[in-house]
């Protein structure tokens, strides 16, 4: 008997390790888009701090106003290089006495470095739990409803709240209308997709995942990002990075490019030129007509709706307008 499962393709690259998509990642996209689809992100990275400082340090040492966060908060963060530019990147929950922290495949033992090194005398306890906690999301206009048929909270978007069996669902703004990150024991990923299968959402890969995260023009580290980025370029200021806050690493490049300047670069979404259904990578170089480089590709995707697009980040000076091409093929600036 054939089942979904046979028929997943791998993801490429730091995805290897999930479904890329079950043979039609298009329609993928179209569920994501008018109701529900559950994909699994088993292979990110989770850390935990405990301990009663854990609030008061974190604050001390990454870019968000964390301090304060109460029961089933959730945000994002940053770690910044004392130069100001991005070296981490982190979703936040704070629950039951608890920071949770999720992170990009195999970024746990850097974020756990960088923690265990910051630590000093204070009374905190972090540790990675990638082998026992895994992460399902759940994408699409209809994910209220499967939450609710499946028999599982519904918090209120930015919010975590605890699931009977261990872990919690986090109700998330993007990659599209509506969706839910499940952080639930690694021994029951799959149970929890069967789950939510049944209480009527449908599987979708990675593939569908960022293409939405693509049109919403969220940034990813390590795709979206290079050694320069700073928080301003990629748009990461308010959602990762807090203005009002104490001193921390990096903080001064934050203050005086918010206060004083511009980025010299700017995240942008492009509609790909082209015949080829292979998209180029990111790193690909972004040139203008003449073949000089003045930007980067970041993630590519094939879109349900938009066709090939990609994010992009390049010099902030040029104009939306300005003819620019990627190996050879001309691609547009969505100024939308």
């Amino acid at each position: 008997m054939t089942t979904e499962l046979d028929s997943a393709v791998p993801a490429p690259g730091i995805d290897s390790a999930i479904p890329w998509h079950y043979g039609d990642p298009l329609r993928e996209q179209r569920v994501l888009s008018t109701r529900a689809g559950v994909i699994d992100r088993s292979n990110r990275d989770v850390l935990t701090v405990s301990g009663e400082d854990r609030l008061s340090w974190l604050h001390t040492i990454c870019s968000q106003h964390v301090a304060a966060l109460g029961d089933g908060d959730s945000t994002e963060s940053l770690v910044l290089s004392p130069h100001g530019h991005v070296e981490q990147h982190w979703q936040v929950t704070e629950l039951d006495g608890v920071v949770w922290i999720d992170t990009e495949p195999g970024a746990a033992p850097t974020v756990l470095g960088y923690l265990q090194m910051m630590r000093f005398l204070k009374r905190v306890e972090p540790a990675e739990v990638s082998d026992a906690w895994a992460v399902v999301s759940l994408v699409g206009p209809a994910t209220a409803d499967v939450l609710s048929a499946a028999g599982l909270p519904i918090p209120e978007t930015g919010h975590a709240a605890a699931l009977p069996g261990g872990g919690f669902v986090r109700r998330m703004p993007w990659p599209g209308d509506d969706a839910a990150d499940l952080i639930v024991p690694r021994a029951d990923s799959a149970a929890t997709i069967e789950t939510l299968q049944a209480a009527g959402a449908e599987r979708a890969g990675v593939w569908a995942f960022e293409a939405l995260r693509v049109e919403a023009r969220r940034p990813r580290l390590g795709f979206e990002t290079d050694h320069r980025t700073i928080p301003h370029e990629v748009e990461w200021i308010g959602p990762a990075v807090h203005l009002d806050k104490g001193c921390y690493r990096g903080q001064e490049t934050v203050a005086r490019v918010q206060n004083l300047g511009k980025p010299p670069r700017r995240l942008v979404l492009l509609h790909l030129g082209g015949e080829s259904d292979v998209l180029p990578p990111a790193g690909t170089p972004v040139e203008l007509a003449g073949g000089r480089a003045i930007g980067f590709l970041g993630t590519a995707a094939h879109h349900y709706e938009l066709g090939p697009i990609a994010l992009a980040v390049i010099k902030r000076s040029l104009p939306d307008d300005t003819a620019l091409t990627v190996l050879g093929s001309p691609v547009s600036i969505d100024a939308g």
